[in-house]
């Protein structure tokens, strides 16, 4: 029994985690309940916390990207892009043209997968089975080319500072130009799955209304503030990479439902298909690596100063903020973690929703744990 306005109601607490396949990751929520009515909602986070910034702290500067990697370990290209953008800012060290294009090749065909994972594990989360299948097919063809270009799946470790570590050919610029090719026409059937679906309309249309005004209290970012209504992304926004050179659209959707992020991702993954075809087109010959940075590499790089550099990572803005002292470790090392923030509205849009509803809520924010517990 518990007590709201000098009345006596009863209220249930549920614990829904941290072991659920609805929590998306070691998310434990406390529920309370009336009914099948959430009234309020707790999240409990730090069940999969491993220390990741003090951990680079305590190494070299090259050394740290393998912790980046497994923080959005979907996304993980994105993650040393991150990284990397404040490491060679603060160490002066500038990579090669050719390097710049690699990377936005890369940090695109992993949005395009990490979005898959997103939807194949969101229609699972509102009972549709069939869709996991079709998104897992064509995530698996990308994960198949970053094995062919660095010889690993998902933490793939593939840049450093200074440039990556495998350089692009004309056999995997064919590989990557065939699944762009064939994509486009695989993504239109999975959507309409979901979009045909009178269930999963009924679900996600008019569920989880995220305000605007809201969403840039929380410091919401990401495709979950696009369908706010606010066109806000940092490759447009504070273009790094390659982003400037290429021409591309930020999706954004009034609807500001559970729906708008769906359509949100994935004309995004459609964004991503354009931004890897002109990247090939124009990615220029030359080094992959910088010969003064690779040769540092053996000797250990020093950096003094702070730096801090933002990126677009798959679930929003992704921030690294590192202090160096003149020494070969960095001093400090921080992450603004986007789903850490996007996380922290949950409260305010499953307020007096159903649990089914709390459901889809949760599942629309896209979270990856590795991220939120650094």
């Amino acid at each position: 029994m518990m007590e709201k306005d000098g009345l006596k109601e009863k209220y249930i607490e549920l614990n829904m985690g941290p072991q659920h396949p609805s929590t998306h990751g070691v998310l434990r929520l406390k529920l309370l309940l009336d009914g099948e009515t959430v009234k309020k909602v707790e999240p409990v986070i730090g069940y999969l916390h491993r220390n990741a910034e003090k951990i680079c702290e305590l190494d070299f500067y090259c050394d740290a990207l393998i912790y980046f990697d497994r923080m959005d370990y979907v996304g993980a290209m994105n993650m040393e892009v991150g990284y990397l953008e404040a490491a060679e800012k603060l160490l002066n060290i500038e990579p090669p043209e050719r390097v710049v294009w690699i990377r936005t090749v890369m940090a695109e065909l992993n949005r395009i997968a990490s979005h898959l994972v997103w939807a194949g594990a969101f229609g699972l989360d509102l009972g549709m089975l069939t869709p996991f299948f079709y998104v897992f097919e064509q995530r698996e063809k990308v994960l198949d080319l970053f094995t062919e270009i660095c010889g690993s799946r998902q933490e793939t470790n593939y840049m450093s500072i200074g440039g990556v570590y495998q350089d692009f050919n004309d056999k995997i610029i064919y590989k990557i130009k065939e699944f762009t090719k064939q994509f486009p026409k695989k993504l239109d059937e999975v959507y309409n799955l979901f979009a045909k679906n009178d269930i999963f309309i009924s679900r996600t249309k008019n569920v989880g209304i995220l305000e605007p005004e809201v969403a840039l209290d929380y410091g919401v970012t990401g495709p979950m503030l696009r369908a706010s209504g606010i066109p806000y992304d940092v490759r447009k926004a504070e273009p790094y990479l390659a982003y400037d050179k290429v021409n591309f659209d930020i999706p954004i959707s009034k609807r500001k439902d559970v729906l708008a992020r769906f359509v949100v991702r994935f004309e995004e993954m459609r964004q991503s298909v354009r931004i890897i075809n002109q990247a090939l087109d124009k990615i220029p010959d030359g080094p992959y690596f910088n010969p003064k940075a690779k040769k540092s590499l053996m000797v250990r790089l020093r950096g003094e100063g702070d730096v801090y550099a933002r990126t677009e990572s798959t679930k929003g803005e992704f921030g690294v903020y590192l202090v160096g002292d003149g020494s070969v470790k960095p001093y400090r090392v921080h992450v603004r973690s986007p789903s850490f923030k996007n996380l922290s509205v949950l409260p305010y849009l499953a307020k007096d929703v159903l649990i089914a509803d709390m459901v889809a809520i949760s599942g629309s924010i896209d979270l990856v744990f590795g991220e939120v517990d650094r």
